[in-house]
């Protein structure tokens, strides 16, 4: 679910037809400060905890989540599975140079990967320039 354009706050307060002087009264703040709230919420430089305030006067519940975009496994596998492939392509670079050339990358990083996988905070000392 995406967050309107203009922000929860303004949109559920509008929805429920309340006015910026009706919500600052509700939180015990001035009007500027819910214009501001919107504002800030709007433009994702609100604190959580000004958000929680304003949709509890709401009559709302906070949901507060990270989702990951894809299962944090495959996303541990996939940094692990570059790890080894950028490794081992250095070794590769230097062993074609002396004329000794890797047998198979391919089937090496297989091999590596579960110890890559298995050794915890390592695998993000150097990040996949392509992000997460």
């Amino acid at each position: 679910m995406q967050k309107p354009q203009r922000g929860w706050i303004r949109t559920v307060r509008e929805a429920l037809s309340m006015s910026q002087a009706q919500l600052a009264k509700r939180l015990g703040v001035t009007q500027r400060s819910v214009q501001s709230m919107e504002k800030g919420e709007a433009s994702e430089g609100i604190r959580l905890e000004t958000l929680r305030r304003a949709a509890d006067a709401l009559g709302c519940d906070l949901v507060y989540a990270l989702v990951p975009r894809e299962p944090l496994g495959e996303t541990m596998e996939r940094q692990a599975r570059w790890l080894v492939a950028s490794r081992l392509a250095a070794v590769n670079h230097s062993m074609l140079l002396e004329d000794q050339a890797v047998r198979s990358i391919a089937r090496d990083i297989d091999v590596l990967l579960p110890a890559v996988l298995t050794s915890g905070t390592a695998i993000w000392q150097e990040e996949d320039p392509r992000g997460v």
